[in-house]
């Protein structure tokens, strides 16, 4: 399956008010190749196991594929992951005929906020709201595996 997505900075806090589901988020990779990511996430009361494949050049496109499990697999498999989890809370936002994902990241990257997009085609047309800052589609400082690695606390400044 080939996922086709665009990564933006966040401006402020309006989309808060749009959203319409808030879901905290922790999540460790077991893999953080560039070749290939595998990902156990922790989903509300949800858990899933996602393989990622390399993204294509401009950092739109990659294959994804994802599994739900159960919960406590998800914990023990934790345990296993290389060091420094992701914690966010995902806001749900409908804008137009998408919803974007937008990640308030906690921890060491907390005051990263990023919307993702999911899009059918890559030239695909979205609405962008005023919220929506720099696009940052493709540049891996902001890939959740390299904000275990790198956080944002660590580079944040340099932008």
């Amino acid at each position: 399956m080939q996922e086709i997505e665009r990564k933006f900075l966040v401006k402020g806090e309006d989309f808060k008010r749009l959203a319409t589901a808030v879901v905290p988020i922790l999540q460790g990779y077991l893999s953080s190749v560039p070749e290939r990511s595998v990902r156990v996430r922790v989903w509300g009361e949800k858990a899933f196991l996602t393989v990622k494949g390399r993204a294509s050049r401009d950092g739109v496109s990659r294959f994804e594929w994802e599994k739900e499990i159960a919960p406590h697999e998800a914990e023990e498999l934790i345990k296993l992951c290389e060091p420094g989890a992701v914690e966010k809370l995902r806001y749900l936002v409908p804008v137009g005929k998408h919803t974007y994902e937008v990640d308030e990241f906690q921890g060491d990257n907390a005051g990263l906020v990023v919307a993702e997009i999911e899009l059918s085609v890559e030239d695909e047309d979205f609405v962008k709201p005023d919220w929506l800052g720099k696009e940052v589609t493709g540049d891996i400082r902001y890939y959740n595996s390299s904000l275990t690695k790198n956080p944002y606390k660590n580079w944040c400044g340099d932008e």
